[in-house]
């Protein structure tokens, strides 16, 4: 690894995180915030369900690593809530093993260090009709009917083993004209949805009661300006500026767990 050793966020889930780092990302943004304060590694995988992510959980999250991270990010339930494919080979999973599948990721990802914190994201709402358009056929049967229970267990499930959830079915619903400006194909995000999910991330992060914290005001910066590094006054001026647009003035709460 390169270093100073920083702390490490890790974004583990289906295409909505592996297309995270696209343009106007939600991904991209969480590692602009944290650019000198900690490491946003992205661990998606596009078509993915719960059961695929079970099965190299250990792989992707070792026990035995010598760094573990500080954060992790889940994201899985859109492609659970899916319809049975009548071949039995579809990315369905029942609502009570998703659950159980989501527990086991929670309780493993837990149990890395006494430092790590989780997050899960439950699936947010889709555009039925733009999903229909781009995807045809091959989406058929996808609905927010289907999804809405898959978000609901998620939410519940975060209160037994206690780790945060957010709730992005509610929080992208409350943008305005969501379902015209959130989707870019009817799933995945637009810039606009990404923002949302930020706000919620960085809002259940300020407020945990983590000790340390992962607010980015309490992690150590790295070479910061005071460290008797030559810095020209101008590209000081500008990094206090760019701090000041990464902390924009609080709007009103958003579901969360």
């Amino acid at each position: 690894m390169v270093g100073p050793r920083r702390p490490q966020i890790v974004l583990f889930g289906s295409s909505i995180v592996q297309y995270s780092f696209s343009d106007g990302g939600w991904g991209a943004t969480l590692a602009n915030i944290y650019s000198r304060t900690a490491d946003v590694i992205l661990r998606g995988y596009a078509g993915w369900n719960s059961r695929s992510a079970l099965k190299v959980l250990d792989q992707v999250f070792p026990k035995d690593a010598v760094i573990q991270p500080s954060l992790v990010i889940v994201y899985f339930g859109g492609n659970d809530s899916m319809p049975p494919h009548p071949s039995g080979q579809g990315p369905h999973v029942p609502l009570s093993e998703f659950t159980d599948n989501m527990r086991k990721i929670g309780e493993h990802l837990l149990s890395l260090s006494d430092k790590t914190r989780v997050i899960f994201l439950t699936p947010p709402p889709m555009n039925e009709r733009q999903l229909q358009l781009v995807f045809g056929d091959a989406m058929r049967g996808r609905s927010n009917e289907l999804c809405r229970p898959y978000a609901v267990a998620l939410l519940n499930l975060c209160r037994e083993i206690n780790v945060k959830g957010i709730d992005l079915w509610n929080a992208i619903q409350q943008q305005d004209d969501w379902l015209n400006t959130c989707f870019t194909d009817g799933i995945h995000f637009t810039a606009k949805a990404s923002e949302i999910v930020v706000k919620e991330i960085l809002k259940v992060v300020r407020e945990a009661d983590w000790k340390p914290s992962l607010h980015r005001k309490s992690l150590q910066v790295e070479f910061p300006f005071d460290s008797g590094l030559p810095i020209p006054p101008r590209h000081s001026d500008l990094e206090l500026s760019r701090n000041k647009k990464l902390d924009p003035p609080p709007g009103p709460a958003m579901a969360r767990l």
